[in-house]
């Protein structure tokens, strides 16, 4: 029987073998995480040459680097993988963690203007299908350019701001996403992140909240980019509805930022025009037997994943560190799984399974924030735990 988290081949990039991939393990020998790469399904601990993931990930060439080189077999994909999402986990051997460590945590919201814009139809024309065709053709005529071809800040962005104006339906979610400037916030703290295998955290209190399935640029202090995994941007849709100002709430709790399974490295096999067209799916099964699938197409971004970058780090903003950002998912969950009208909300126990074939599959089982492994080891525990291991 297959475990809920999936095997390693279910959980590696279909190209595993042509990708460069790198990753992080706690391996109890030295009572903290190592920086691992994957090579022919073992998994190799590469902390003698690089003590962290963003150490690597600083180098002109990270994935030419983790190419070439050599480490401690730990054990296999199959095995690490397996001891991490056991019901009762071996202590005495190694886990998968979350890929990034030292990086900024970071996200962006509302960057696929046309599901937006059409949930505004939506809302509008409640239900009537020619109305929300006339809705639209009124759009596309004020605009003068298909909604895919729209681009935010642009002066056609502009006249469909008015127009919607006029018609009483500007948001601030609008705003962001057509308007000059992105959504570009804090989705967690350093280190705060959970991987693959492990639960993702909702609050107890909270009656409304989704997946978010997100491709996610590992991006260097510099600005570059230089790699991309999958993450989950868990959202409380209650808390953020009752206030844009409550988006910390909705966004940064225990176990609400999922990353990985691993970072695959850009190099001449897969790189940024790769990202721009993958197509990332989202599959859900609750334990009432609900079943949801759906589709986030990369290609259908309304900000380019450069831009998007440039609006986060720059003259205006520094991460010595370098940052990981999410890129927003064209995911709206509306389908219903109790009562007609009443759309989606996690249940406890609710697997979720963000994949793309380049990437891989994170797999993460819904619990309550409160519930969820805590999160105690912080940067200072990180620093003492590699001075004592003689790696800074």
């Amino acid at each position: 029987m297959t475990p809920w988290f999936g095997t390693a081949a279910e959980t590696l990039p279909d190209t595993a073998g042509d990708g460069v991939l790198i990753g992080r393990i706690w391996d109890p020998a030295v009572a903290g995480p190592s920086p691992v790469v994957v090579r022919d399904g073992e998994v190799i601990d590469i902390s003698s040459s690089f003590p962290t993931v963003r150490d690597l990930c600083e180098v002109p060439e990270p994935a030419t680097v983790a190419a070439g080189l050599a480490g401690r077999r730990v054990g296999t994909v199959d095995e690490v993988l397996g001891n991490t999402g056991a019901a009762h986990r071996d202590d005495a051997r190694p886990w998968l963690l979350a890929p990034v460590d030292l990086q900024a945590l970071k996200a962006a919201g509302v960057t696929f203007a046309v599901s937006m814009i059409e949930r505004v139809i939506e809302e509008r024309a409640r239900g009537d299908l020619t109305l929300a065709a006339d809705l639209r053709r009124r759009m596309l005529a004020g605009v003068g350019v298909d909604f895919h071809d729209l681009s935010p800040g642009s002066e056609e962005a502009g006249r469909l701001k008015d127009l919607l104006v006029a018609e009483g339906a500007w948001s601030q979610y609008l705003e962001v996403g057509i308007g000059p400037d992105a959504e570009i916030f804090t989705k967690g703290q350093v280190l705060s992140a959970v991987g693959t295998a492990v639960p993702v955290g909702v609050l107890a209190t909270s009656t409304w909240n989704n997946p978010e399935p997100e491709v996610a640029l590992v991006v260097q202090s510099s600005g570059r980019i230089v790699g991309a995994t999958l993450g989950n941007d868990v959202n409380l849709r209650d808390v953020e509805g009752r206030s844009a100002l409550l988006l910390p709430m909705a966004k940064d709790n225990n176990a609400s930022c999922a990353l990985g399974p691993f970072i695959r490295l850009f190099d001449d096999r897969f790189g940024l025009d790769d990202v721009r067209g993958l197509e990332v799916g989202l599959h859900i099964s609750g334990d009432d037997g609900f079943r949801l699938d759906a589709v986030s197409e990369m290609s259908q971004i309304s900000r380019d994943p450069v831009a998007l970058v440039d609006q986060l780090i720059g003259p205006h903003h520094h991460y010595p560190d370098g940052a990981v950002l999410m890129l927003g998912t064209m995911f709206a969950p509306i389908q219903d799984r109790d009562r007609p009208g009443e759309g989606f909300t996690h249940k406890l126990g609710d697997v979720v399974e963000i994949s793309s074939p380049a990437l891989g599959t994170l797999v993460n089982r819904v619990q309550h924030a409160e519930e969820c492994t805590p999160w105690d080891f912080g940067i200072r525990a990180l620093m003492t735990n590699l001075a004592r291991r003689g790696l800074l």
